[in-house]
């Protein structure tokens, strides 16, 4: 059951947030310079402290949409940076892609935690069937979650139940831009790569444990 009034209260709080813009630009700019540093996850560490990760990825995921302006690629950045997955041409591949080509079809929340899901989970082998099938079961569960959580996985439906009463189509025109903008939109809107960044990464570290 989504939580329409705790949604609509995290929305309130990033429209407030005294963001570090300086800062977010900084580590925004070192990844695109040095790019996304490997690492060698800790199976054990990762659950062990699997809230603050969390958390940390959700609120990177919030700054990186204010900064960045593109919900798809924030979503999949946080997650990335965390695990140390892809690299920057990911995020590049990603441009089209808030609202699904701006035709507000699939929110980048989405988008952008299904393909840090395809990174963790997902083989560059083409004939690797079964990190295809690992990667669609948790593309499922990843889609049930984000819509439970969320409300919906559309653009249209977000704007008007959580965010602006209303669906802004932002990408409709340079008015509507502006407009969305003015609005704090990618303040407010960076609740839903706040939300696909932690879902997608709650997956990841929930398939670290033993079954």
């Amino acid at each position: 059951m989504t939580d329409y009034k705790v949604l609509k209260t995290r929305v309130k709080e990033l429209a407030g947030r005294d963001w570090n813009e300086p800062a977010i630009e900084a580590r925004i700019r070192k990844l695109f310079e040095e790019g996304i540093p490997r690492k060698d996850l800790d199976l054990q560490d990762l659950p062990a402290n699997k809230q603050q990760i969390l958390d940390r990825v959700q609120l990177r995921a919030e700054e990186y949409n204010l900064v960045a302006r593109n919900c798809a690629r924030s979503t999949a950045l946080a997650a990335m940076e965390e695990f140390g997955l892809g690299n920057m041409a990911v995020t590049k591949a990603l441009s089209p892609f808030p609202g699904f080509g701006g035709t507000g079809w699939m929110c980048g929340g989405v988008t952008g935690g299904l393909i840090a899901l395809g990174l963790y989970f997902g083989s560059e082998d083409l004939q690797d069937h079964e990190a295809v099938r690992r990667t669609i079961m948790a593309a499922r569960e990843f889609m049930l979650r984000f819509e439970q959580q969320a409300g919906a996985v559309t653009c249209p439906k977000l704007h008007e139940d959580v965010v602006f009463g209303r669906y802004m189509n932002p990408a409709a025109s340079p008015e509507n831009m502006e407009a969305f903008a003015q609005e704090k939109g990618f303040a407010k809107c960076g609740v839903f790569p706040g939300i696909g960044a932690r879902i997608a990464s709650e997956i990841i570290i929930d398939s670290m444990q033993p079954r």
